[in-house]
């Protein structure tokens, strides 16, 4: 273990021999780090809150304090991250509450730029990348590979599918359907197509990514069609793919509305 003489490590933690705490690090309360990863100078990790291995965490970040919600009452929730995540200098991640189910839930392999906040009982997935000062409210769900710009804000309790990528200082109030690009503020909010050069870097293949091009322009390009006609309609003609269906699924389980016309920008 690498621990400056500076840094303060709590008795109640455990904190794996391999791990590195760099100038000034404080480690407060019952937490567990494990092997490998690198805790950046000032940084600050408290609570319940349970890090993976690999982790590279950043200078200054605040990981595992309490959430910014009026009705916490100091309940023991918990943050927990996953492995090989790399979190840059002043991140704030809080934990959950209680009516949350009590976690906020990062996966794997992550990438959270410089000064973005994820706040309680969120759910990130794997392969997620959110750029400078991205900030998702409570309760946000983030599929895996997804790409959040700089500067994006989320609503509460809006969910984003994977493989989506949304423009950077979009403001999102509704769920964003998988596999799509979004922009926009939030009165605003158009997507523009299927994200296909982030589904090809990840080893889609020509005729998956043509079978949700088809579903795209049935969902997102018949103003005719009613949400739910469009959905049968897909299914009926957009067969044997698996991404189709659940896209599908995507919007017949949203309990906020999902982002779905194409709207260009008025003037």
């Amino acid at each position: 273990m690498t621990i400056h003489s500076t840094a303060v490590v709590d008795p109640l933690a455990e904190v794996h021999p391999s791990v590195t705490l760099e100038p000034y690090a404080v480690i407060d309360g019952p937490v567990t780090i494990g092997a490998d990863t690198v805790i950046g100078s000032h940084t600050v990790i408290s609570g319940h809150t349970t890090i993976g291995r690999g982790n590279t965490i950043g200078s200054f970040a605040s990981i595992g304090a309490p959430p910014q919600d009026i009705h916490y009452r100091g309940e023991p929730t918990e943050l927990i991250i996953g492995d090989s995540n790399y979190i840059r200098e002043y991140v704030s991640i809080h934990r959950g509450t209680v009516a949350g189910n009590g976690k906020t839930v990062i996966g794997n392999e992550n990438m959270i730029m410089a000064y973005s906040h994820i706040a309680h009982d969120c759910r990130l997935g794997n392969h997620v990348i959110m750029a400078n000062v991205a900030t998702l409210a409570g309760h946000v769900v983030i599929g895996n590979h997804v790409n959040l710009g700089g500067l994006v804000a989320i609503h509460q309790f809006c969910r984003v599918g994977d493989y989506t990528y949304v423009g950077g200082m979009s403001g999102i109030s509704l769920d964003v359907p998988p596999f799509v690009i979004l922009s926009g503020t939030r009165n605003r909010m158009r997507i523009t197509g299927v994200n296909k050069i982030g589904l090809r870097r990840n080893g889609f293949d020509k005729e998956t990514i043509a079978k949700l091009d088809q579903a795209f322009k049935i969902i997102f390009r018949s103003p005719d069609l009613l949400t739910k006609d469009a959905l049968e309609k897909t299914l009926a003609e957009v067969r044997d793919c698996p991404e189709v269906v659940g896209l599908v699924k995507f919007f017949r389980e949203s309990k906020r509305g999902v982002v779905k016309r194409i709207e260009e920008e008025r003037e």
